[in-house]
């Protein structure tokens, strides 16, 4: 499936941008825009965004001052469908649903379907209810769990073949984690099972699993390592290695909610290491915070790893996550720097730096380094990653020494170019800046 956006009317008529897989697409008069519109008056500078994961594209307008329209009428969200417009100024732009060529059925004559998504009936592998979804074609077969059988089973995980439950240990976005053990080795483990959140082909679901199989290569004393993966009843799982202790979002809770800056910067060196490691070798994390590195032990004698690598990347580009900005939730996105924003697809080592530096704010100070409410929504969170500045780590923990607290902020820098180079120099910025405390 894919999703073009045509420019009908406006100065830039005739542009097409089209989108194969999950990705944001930002309007405005601004640079960091992909659609920049500089001498449109009514456009702000951060206009209004598009997240699109084929079939489906949801548009919020950023608290625009002229507003955004949906086929003449003004909206602040908007989820799109084939032949919407959506307008602001005197630009005009046309949305087309299709599904890809490649997956298009020749017929003998050498002609293929048509390309408009078919609107087929899926059933609820758990309890078998039918539903509705937009396929590529009208014999495609998808797997598919509904609301009321997701919420049900985040809370009350299936049990894996071979393994033997025994609690949940956390609910997220992308589904549950479970303490088990292994049947046949006894060995305790951390299960992870992911509930797609929209009815997913067989071809994504593959997909996904692969690109799993790469991040497992992986292995590092700082990150957490996958065992095996694999489906059972349509729902995917991944079976990793148990870390005892808890993640660090749950530690600086647990101490008030935040941690002095040299537990801190235990955490965050080793996270780093292992950073380094991986974009050494290739791999981008996408979505570093608190609740991702877990920690073992006491200080300072922590052990930290860095778990779920790679695989938020891998369940929005595989379709499973659908659109994420449907709710007004910000924490999903608080952490990405402006370039994981602007471009969802086009991420790199410097994005992986941004969110440490984040992290580590919000473990020194219990507070956003944006300045952002704990009840802000998307739009108030999306101009101020653009467009505000951090508040110093000194103006809200006066104790924590300078050099500890520029490491941080440098790698909050808003431009890729002045945060640290890698994730190497910035762990030895780090244990050079403790070294003088």
């Amino acid at each position: 499936m894919r999703v073009t956006l045509h420019v009908v009317a406006g100065p830039q008529t005739g542009r097409d941008f089209t989108f194969d897989q999950h990705d944001t697409f930002m309007i405005g008069r601004s640079e960091d825009a992909q659609f920049c519109l500089p001498h449109d008056r009514f456009f702000s500078r951060h206009h209004c965004i598009l997240e699109i994961a084929p079939p489906q594209c949801f548009l919020r307008d950023l608290g625009s001052t002229n507003g955004t329209f949906v086929n003449g009428i003004r909206v602040e969200t908007a989820y799109l469908k084939h032949g919407d417009r959506i307008q602001g100024g005197e630009t005009v732009l046309e949305v087309e649903v299709a599904a890809d060529q490649s997956e298009l059925a020749a017929d003998p004559f050498g002609k293929t379907e048509k390309t408009e998504p078919s609107l087929i009936t899926v059933l609820c592998l758990n309890c078998g209810v039918p539903s509705n979804a937009e396929a590529s074609r009208p014999d495609a077969k998808l797997s598919f769990v509904c609301d009321a059988c997701r919420e049900k089973l985040r809370q009350n995980p299936q049990p894996i073949p071979g393994y033997q439950m025994l609690r949940v240990l956390g609910q997220g976005g992308m589904g549950s984690v479970m303490l088990a053990r292994s049947e046949r080795d006894g060995r305790a483990v951390a299960i992870k099972t992911l509930l797609p959140e929209v009815a997913v082909s067989e071809q994504s679901l593959k997909r996904f699993m692969r690109e799993i199989e790469v991040a497992a290569s992986l292995q590092h004393p700082h990150i957490v390592s996958y065992i095996e993966h694999g489906t059972h009843n349509g729902i995917v799982y991944l079976v990793t290695e148990y870390v005892s202790g808890m993640d660090a979002a749950k530690l600086a809770k647990q101490r008030g909610g935040k941690l002095n800056y040299k537990e801190v910067s235990k955490i965050i060196e080793q996270t780093l290491a292992a950073l380094d490691f991986a974009h050494d070798k290739g791999f981008v994390h996408r979505d570093i915070k608190e609740q991702n590195i877990l920690v073992d032990g006491s200080y300072p004698n922590y052990v930290s790893k860095l778990t779920d690598f790679g695989l938020s990347k891998s369940y929005k580009q595989t379709g499973m996550s659908g659109v994420t900005m449907v709710g007004d939730v910000a924490g999903t996105i608080a952490y990405m720097p402006p370039e994981q924003v602007r471009d969802f697809k086009e991420v790199r080592p410097p994005s992986d730096i941004y969110a440490v530096g984040m992290t580590a704010y919000s473990l020194l100070t219990g507070a956003h380094a944006l300045d952002i409410a704990p009840n802000a929504g998307i739009s108030e969170t999306v101009k101020a990653i653009f467009e505000k500045p951090i508040v110093p780590i000194t103006t809200r923990v006066p104790d924590v020494p300078l050099r500890v607290a520029a490491v941080f902020e440098t790698a909050l820098a808003k431009q890729t170019q002045l945060r640290w180079r890698t994730a190497g120099e910035m762990r030895e910025a780090i244990l050079r800046a403790l070294s003088t405390v």
